[in-house]
């Protein structure tokens, strides 16, 4: 499945990333389910949804530039705090909920995402992994965060983050009993998937999770 997840050649290296990303989570989405989307941005995950698959589809974001975005596309969507909109939502309101690079931007992400588990039945959550063999290499031997077309801004120009391994991810998930359905771990090109020592070798990785039991 994942070897053919190759973006179009013509594209710059941040639309190949969001589209291989894009595929990923349509393979895990069924046909009309009900979705929130949890950092939209402009909607183009949930415009891409609903025309492959009919989904409902919802969108939260804090930037009111990109609500407008959603709305131009017809997507509904939500301004405001990601954890103050899910606590306005009852148990199981979403068939699925998407954190895509979402939740290294959270203030309480232990909260938030136990409130989306509450809320959706299943829960996407992609992020890049931060013990990447290069972030780690920068900082034993230049003392400094990795810049590049992934960490794009030096930590002065950037948004508070707290950015986090696999390692560090699955540790979470079984403290909290988290269940992990499906994975995927995408090398630094986040387009060629990474099997073995995932947490030195992995870019990117995207889980498939629910509650233990559900």
């Amino acid at each position: 499945m994942i070897e053919s997840l190759q973006p179009p050649p013509h594209m710059a290296a941040t639309q190949k990333r969001r589209h291989v990303d894009f595929q990923i989570i349509d393979n895990w989405v069924n046909e009309g389910e009900r979705v929130l989307d949890l950092g939209c941005g402009r909607g183009l995950l949930l415009e891409s949804l609903r025309r492959k698959k009919g989904v409902y589809g919802v969108g939260v974001d804090i930037g009111f530039d990109k609500i407008l975005s959603c709305v131009k596309r017809r997507v509904p969507a939500y301004q405001g705090d990601i954890k103050t909109v899910l606590e306005t939502f009852p148990a199981q309101t979403f068939d699925r909920v998407i954190f895509s690079r979402t939740v290294e931007q959270l203030a309480d992400a232990d909260a938030t995402l136990q409130s989306a588990l509450r809320v959706g039945r299943r829960v996407t959550v992609g992020f890049v992994n931060h013990g990447y063999w290069i972030n780690r290499l920068n900082l034993a031997i230049h003392g400094r965060r990795t810049c590049n077309s992934v960490y794009r801004k030096p930590w002065y120009e950037s948004l508070p983050a707290n950015y986090f391994s696999i390692a560090e991810f699955e540790d979470f998930c079984r403290k909290r009993s988290i269940t992990i359905h499906h994975r995927v771990m995408l090398r630094a090109d986040w387009k060629t998937p990474c099997k073995y020592f995932t947490n030195w070798l992995a870019g990117y990785a995207l889980y498939d999770l629910s509650r233990t039991g559900a």
